[in-house]
C-alpha cells in the first residue's frame, strides 16, 4: 500500500472502535463521501493494513476462567522441528495465542481454561502431546490488566 494519510488513520481509528460501523456513517465521521470511503476502506483491506473484522467473545461468559502463560521448549530449531510443532499447536482449540520467541523458550503461548481440572486435561491432552516438546513452564494469570486488541494510529 502506498503511504496512508491523515484520512486512512481516521478509517483505522473508527473501525477499530466499531467494526460494524456502516458506510455512510464511516464516511461521515472522516469527512469523505460514502463511494471515496468504501474506495480507501477496500485498498485497505486488500493491502493487509485492515486483516479482518471478528466479534471479541469474553472467555469468562463461556466460563474460562484461568488463563495460562505457557512457555515451551523444543527439542531444536531446525525447520521440520518448528513446522511440525506449529502445525500440532494450531489445532488445540485452548490455545488463544502463539509466538516463537528468541530467548529461553522456543513458544509462548496464552491457553484458555474453566478451571484447574481442566488446564490439567489441556496439559495432558494437548500440550504434553505436542511434537518435540522438551520442557513445559505453566504460569497462571492471577488478573488480566490490558488486553488491548489494537494497536495506535
Amino acid at each position: 500500500m502506498a503511504q496512508m494519510d491523515a484520512i486512512d488513520a481516521a478509517i483505522l481509528r473508527t473501525v477499530q472502535q466499531n467494526g460494524r460501523i456502516s458506510n455512510a456513517e464511516l464516511a461521515e465521521r472522516v469527512g469523505l463521501s460514502p463511494s471515496a470511503c468504501s474506495r480507501r476502506l477496500d485498498i485497505l483491506e486488500k493491502s493487509g493494513v485492515i486483516n479482518g473484522y471478528y466479534a471479541r467473545v469474553s472467555p469468562k461468559a463461556l466460563d474460562y476462567k484461568m488463563i495460562a502463560i505457557v512457555h515451551i521448549s523444543l527439542s531444536g530449531q531446525f525447520a521440520k522441528t518448528l513446522a511440525e510443532f506449529e502445525a500440532a499447536v494450531k489445532l488445540c482449540p485452548n490455545v488463544l495465542v502463539c509466538y516463537l520467541m528468541s530467548g529461553e523458550y522456543d513458544y509462548i503461548l496464552r491457553v484458555a481454561a474453566k478451571d484447574l481440572a481442566d488446564y490439567e486435561r489441556i496439559h495432558r491432552d494437548w500440550l504434553s502431546a505436542l511434537p518435540h516438546v522438551v520442557k513445559i513452564n505453566s504460569s497462571f494469570a492471577l488478573r488480566e490488566i490490558i488486553d488491548r486488541p489494537n494497536v495506535g494510529v
